[in-house]
């Protein structure tokens, strides 16, 4: 019997059938893959820099607050590469909630699903080490990809790196140089592609927090 193959295009290789994103989305739901069948499914893409980003932010912001209550929310921010002008980024809003240290999280768990995230556990990340993301289906992107980053309140490395690269558009330029290098290394790692960018990062960092 013949073993059934498809071309992929990224590669530029026939695999199997069995190493296909469609055979991978069959058998499997979407928090049973791995990280290398996510990494097929959902590729590092770069775009350019979308001026009806803000508004989507601002309104998945008006939702949050509706979904979990004004009363549990200490702040919002517009986080990551897409609220910084003209250099090219994932087209993913990323948000950092942080809430009151009384909110009851099975509470904030129970509504937002109810509202169409999905809840990721965040072991490694700070307290209450979750996330929530939207976007993402057992077939891929679909509409807008979202990624809530939920907090206590606290001083975040995220918010001075945003900042500090909208008022400087030549360090937002090599910010974008090396993402398209490592995107392009890294289409199907998001692991890698991240750990690639961490040194910018914490240096460009620490610089902010010296000067904003």
């Amino acid at each position: 019997m013949t073993e059934q193959s498809y071309y992929d295009i990224a590669s530029n290789n026939r695999l199997s059938f069995e190493k296909s994103p469609v055979f991978i989305m069959k058998k499997k739901l979407i928090d049973e893959l791995s990280i290398e069948e996510l990494g097929k499914l959902f590729p590092i893409i770069l775009v350019d820099h979308q001026v009806n980003w803000k508004f989507i932010y601002q309104k998945e912001k008006d939702y949050i607050t509706e979904t979990i209550g004004e009363n549990n929310i200490i702040s919002v921010n517009h986080i990551g590469s897409t609220p910084i002008p003209e250099i090219k980024s994932k087209p993913t809003i990323d948000i950092l909630l942080e809430i009151e240290n009384k909110t009851d999280l099975d509470n904030l768990i129970n509504n937002m699903k109810k509202k169409g995230y999905n809840f990721i556990a965040q072991p490694k990340s700070s307290e209450p080490h979750m996330m929530f993301a939207k976007g993402y289906t057992i077939n891929g992107f679909k509409g807008q990809a979202i990624h809530i980053h939920v907090r206590y309140e606290g001083d975040w490395d995220e918010i001075y790196f945003c900042d500090y690269l909208k008022i400087n558009p030549d360090i937002a330029k090599e910010y974008e140089s090396l993402k398209i290098k490592l995107s392009n290394q890294y289409r199907n790692n998001r692991e890698l592609y991240t750990e690639g960018k961490s040194e910018f990062i914490k240096n460009v960092t620490m610089i902010a927090r010296d000067e904003l």
